[in-house]
């Protein structure tokens, strides 16, 4: 056999063997884990959860240590109870809906995770709303982040908040359009536990602020 025809079996044999190995990888999705045992995906998301969860961690505190210095009537006075009751409902009813959503993908319901993804940034806007009314609000009664300790504590704290609702509520956006796409599957949603574990986070350290802020 000449040479050219051994390079041509040699080249016929790798790629039938590159055909089987894209085959295999395609009927068992290769999961990427780490000396954890978890996706590194997931380790990521929580690694990062951590690092927000300290860094509110210190927004909190300052809030607290700076929160006596201003008079009521200058600050919390003005504060809604009954608003932020309301934007709480909300928010621990978009948790439901996450839970729900995620427990639909691994049914095989793909219908259903897109409604309730959308029910759940729906829910995420309508609490930007709430607290887009209590700000109103309590720059209508003279109280804003350049007022006062108060006003600087708790815009920051609750301002930064809801800019980690909004980009959650991006992300439920861009879940919605890949699952569309045919880019979630019963058995290929990580995507979607990912941002289910983002999104009750972020309800989580809702709670908190409300119980700090509202109720303490």
């Amino acid at each position: 056999m000449s040479a050219v025809g051994k390079l041509e079996k040699a080249g016929d044999r790798v790629g039938s063997h590159m055909e089987q190995v894209v085959s295999e990888a395609q009927v068992q999705p290769e999961h990427a884990e780490t000396t954890t045992g978890l996706d590194h995906r997931k380790l990521l998301i929580w690694v990062f959860i951590a690092s927000e969860t300290i860094f509110f961690a210190s927004l909190m505190a300052t809030y607290l240590v700076f929160r006596g210095k201003t008079p009521p009537q200058d600050g919390l006075a003005h504060l809604d109870l009954n608003v932020a009751s309301i934007n709480t409902f909300i928010l621990l009813a978009s948790s439901l809906t996450m839970v729900l959503a995620l427990q639909s993908i691994e049914s095989g319901k793909k219908g259903r995770l897109i409604g309730l993804l959308i029910l759940t940034a729906l829910l995420g806007a309508l609490f930007l709303g709430g607290q887009a009314l209590e700000y109103n609000e309590l720059i209508t009664n003279g109280v804003s982040i350049d007022t006062n300790l108060f006003g600087a504590t708790f815009f920051t704290l609750t301002g930064f908040h809801g800019a980690h609702v909004a980009i959650g509520i991006l992300w439920i956006i861009m879940l919605i359009i890949r699952a569309l796409r045919g880019g979630i599957s019963q058995h290929n949603h990580l995507a979607v536990e990912l941002g289910g574990l983002y999104w009750h986070f972020v309800d989580l350290v809702w709670v908190v602020l409300f119980t700090i802020i509202y109720l303490i």
